[in-house]
């Protein structure tokens, strides 16, 4: 398996496509391995405000190194059709202000992928994320002509329920324990969102 995945990366290359959405005052675009000091940058200084809702961080989380697995990792899913990663910078200066994924893409009879997403602190509640979602639901739908998009956030979340639901989500149930976050099993909300019942709105 290891092996495959080294010929999957010489084969690939180790950063995902160059790849632009753009919106009204956002882009949206694979990252690279130049946005490692702004992405470090922004993370590190929102750590607190990010935790509560993500994986447990290791103790390298935001090294160079660590941010070169990744772009290796989105390199593979992205040329396997299994995951489509963004960073979303701000139009006006091109300030990164967070980022958004397509991952777990699952293709036949299901034509379905889950998203998240995370915004720096300085630059929460502003509609950066609203209008980044909705570009990502259009390149969901559109280009990558898939039926639904999954999500799922933590009962307490009002921001990201709040999104959600402004975004044409619906709420579709409730899940015990459905993912390991800040070191706990924790429960979370699921909501859906269909290619048939949604409009760009951006």
């Amino acid at each position: 398996m290891a092996l495959d995945i080294l010929r999957l990366q010489r084969l690939f290359g180790t950063a995902p496509p160059a790849f632009r959405l753009a919106g009204r005052r956002v882009a949206l675009r694979a990252p690279e391995r130049q946005d490692w000091e702004a992405w470090t940058t922004l993370r590190g200084a929102s750590r607190a405000f990010l935790t509560p809702w993500e994986p447990s961080w290791g103790d390298d989380a935001l090294s160079r190194a660590a941010f070169r697995r990744r772009l290796s990792r989105y390199a593979l899913e992205w040329h396997s059709d299994q995951g489509y990663t963004f960073l979303i910078f701000r139009l006006e200066d091109d300030a990164l202000v967070g980022g958004i994924s397509l991952t777990n893409v699952r293709r036949g009879v299901a034509e379905t992928a889950s998203v998240g997403y995370w915004i720096g602190e300085e630059h929460a509640r502003q509609g950066y994320m609203a209008e980044g979602l909705a570009l990502t639901l259009k390149f969901a739908f559109e280009r990558l002509r898939l039926h639904r998009i999954e999500a799922a956030c933590l009962p307490h979340n009002r921001p990201s329920r709040g999104l959600l639901l402004k975004t044409g989500f619906r709420e579709e149930g409730y899940a015990r324990e459905f993912l390991c976050i800040d070191g706990k099993w924790q429960d979370h909300v699921l909501f859906g969102i269909l290619s048939n019942g949604w409009q760009y709105g951006f």
